[in-house]
């Protein structure tokens, strides 16, 4: 009985009901354009701005392909999600319909994994947004104390090591820092260091999701046409100094160079999934969310491969590890001007990603609350602005206070490892919906390919290949053993994985589409590094204890049953 509670389920009726009963007290003016809109404002936000730059430089102009196959994974996850939220109209996105698909347990896992998505990733793109804001500042003169500027673990690393090697052998973000500790005031000789710029974004993007998602909207709106404009400046600027001799070579560290970008450039494509945050605040959404991703996925795929083109075209591909790319380009071709218009905008662009990603993660401890899974506080409204106001409060608190005080870079694929768990599950939800027979409900479906042979016809084929060509696209042999050892052992699931759903396909006659996303999402899982999935469990296993110890007992759908 107690496994059959762990994985009760909540029904599409009974979700609808809940999301209505006493209305949900959410504002529905979001239409197809604003949704858009908000889903540009979370793809094209630091990843444009910055991991570009790091990805092309690995990769070379070979990175166009990463980021034509990113798109490729993403679209078959953006049309399970489209199904599921014009069949799930509300706002709790890959948790919702992980308590439609897989019951309670896995939907308090998803939950907990996004939180890593929004907020986590947020810490990541508040400092990101300090660095470029510090810099832009400087290109018009006005000089920030560097103590106000950056983690003080930077300061007191650069210190160690200036007590270790001499000042003379500091460089770079090194000097910098140790300028931070030596002018940054005192306390019992403890000197004062936290990220200001940083911290400060984070309070005005919450106050901004605080006072309404119409606010919000227009927010969102006019910093799209910003940056997109901004975009096409480049392209179009940046085209007239293209040198084709800087594309070849094409992929000048060859396969492994291009995929060692996939952890930056998925990054820079997870905002799709935030679109189904506003469920409850589109005026349609049965029509107008699965339109919304595709169209998002579509034009931000376009703009990533051509601005990759055009970047590794002004510039060899070997100058670019810079942490600001778009604007050095222009610096280097000699066009300072358009260099400092990017700074500039590249300032609007992250803000707005701040934006939609503080917009999403409070929708869903929102919908966590009303299933009684979190405190009943989470699911307060507020009566004037209509907006999840104690959740956007705690949102608020819980990015900006580490994005004052911590180093965030290991977080970057942290933030993935959670994302692609989510987006399994999404997938996997999909088949579990087919075979239920609850896709009747939904008004968009995955286009139905008969999975019955070719899921297992392309296992062995892999299989074969692998025989023949060794263990592909696969960085092993370059990691410690651990690391090396823990990197084979996902990719052994990962054929597991596909074993199962071979046979499942065949006995089930599983849709194509789905199962094709569950083997992207899993296998660009394995290639994470070794360090973040042991963060992800610890993170996991910390989740297991809030359920336990709140949720299973509060959960609604125990307090129906005993009632």
């Amino acid at each position: 009985m107690g496994n059959n509670k762990l994985f009760r389920k909540k029904s599409i009726d009974q979700i609808l009901l809940d999301s209505q009963k006493g209305g949900s007290g959410l504002a529905r003016v979001l239409g197809v354009r604003d949704l858009v809109s908000l889903g540009i404002a979370a793809i094209v936000g630091a990843g444009i701005f910055s991991t570009i730059g790091l990805a092309s430089y690995n990769g070379g102009p070979a990175i166009s392909l990463l980021f034509l196959f990113v798109a490729f994974a993403c679209v078959f996850t953006a049309l399970s999600y489209a199904q599921f939220a014009s069949a799930v109209p509300v706002s709790g996105s890959a948790y919702t319909y992980a308590y439609v698909s897989f019951g309670e347990l896995f939907a308090w896992i998803i939950g907990w994994a996004l939180v890593l998505e929004y907020a986590v990733s947020n810490m990541v793109v508040a400092i990101s947004w300090s660095q470029y804001f510090v810099s832009m500042l400087e290109g018009f003169g006005i000089l920030v104390p560097k103590w106000l500027t950056m983690a003080p673990a930077y300061a007191f690393d650069a210190h160690a090591k200036m007590l270790e090697v001499g000042i003379a052998n500091l460089e770079g973000i090194d000097r910098i820092a140790l300028q931070a500790y030596e002018t940054a005031p005192r306390i019992f000789d403890l000197p004062i260091i936290f990220d200001l710029p940083a911290g400060l974004v984070t309070v005005f993007v919450t106050w901004l999701v605080y006072i309404g998602i119409k606010e919000s909207r227009r927010a969102s709106n006019f910093m799209v046409l910003v940056k997109i404009g901004v975009i096409l400046a480049v392209i179009f600027g940046g085209m007239f100094f293209v040198k084709p001799e800087n594309w070849t070579p094409f992929a000048p560290n060859g396969m492994e160079g291009v995929l060692s970008g996939v952890a930056a450039v998925f990054f820079a494509f997870i905002g799709f999934d935030s679109i189904s945050t506003t469920a409850e605040e589109s005026k349609n959404p049965q029509r107008d969310l699965p339109r919304a991703m595709i169209y998002c996925l579509l034009i931000c795929a376009v703009l990533y491969v051509c601005i990759t083109l055009v970047l590794t075209g002004m510039v060899n591909y070997s100058a670019l590890n810079v942490k600001d790319p778009l604007a050095y380009v222009f610096s280097y071709v000699g066009f300072d001007h358009m260099a400092g218009i990017v700074s500039v905008t590249s300032v609007i662009a992250i803000t707005s990603a701040l934006l939609v990603f503080q917009l999403a993660q409070p929708r869903i401890w929102m919908t966590m609350s009303r299933d009684g899974l979190l405190w009943k506080k989470f699911a307060t409204i507020h009566p004037k602005y209509k907006t999840p106001s104690f959740a956007t409060i705690i949102t608020g608190i819980v990015v900006a206070v580490p994005a004052l005080f911590f180093k965030m870079d290991f977080f970057v694929d942290l933030t993935s490892v959670g994302t692609f768990f989510a987006f399994i599950m999404v997938c996997g939800g999909v088949l579990y919906m087919d075979h239920a027979g609850l896709t009747a409900k939904a008004k968009f479906k995955v286009p139905y390919i008969n999975g019955k042979y070719i899921v297992g016809l392309t296992f062995i084929v892999g299989l074969v290949l692998v025989y023949i060509y060794g263990a592909p696209l696969s960085g092993a042999h370059d990691l410690k053993l651990g690391n090396a050892l823990l990197h084979n052992s996902l990719l052994v699931v990962f054929w597991l994985v596909w074993l199962a759903l071979s046979v499942l396909s065949f006995k089930h006659n599983f849709s194509l589409l789905p199962v094709i996303g569950i083997l992207i999402n899993l296998y660009l899982m394995s290639e994470l590094g070794a360090s973040n999935w042991i963060i992800f469990v610890i993170w996991l296993l910390i989740g297991l204890v809030v359920y336990f110890a709140y949720g299973y007992k509060n959960s609604k759908l125990n307090t129906e049953n005993r009632a």
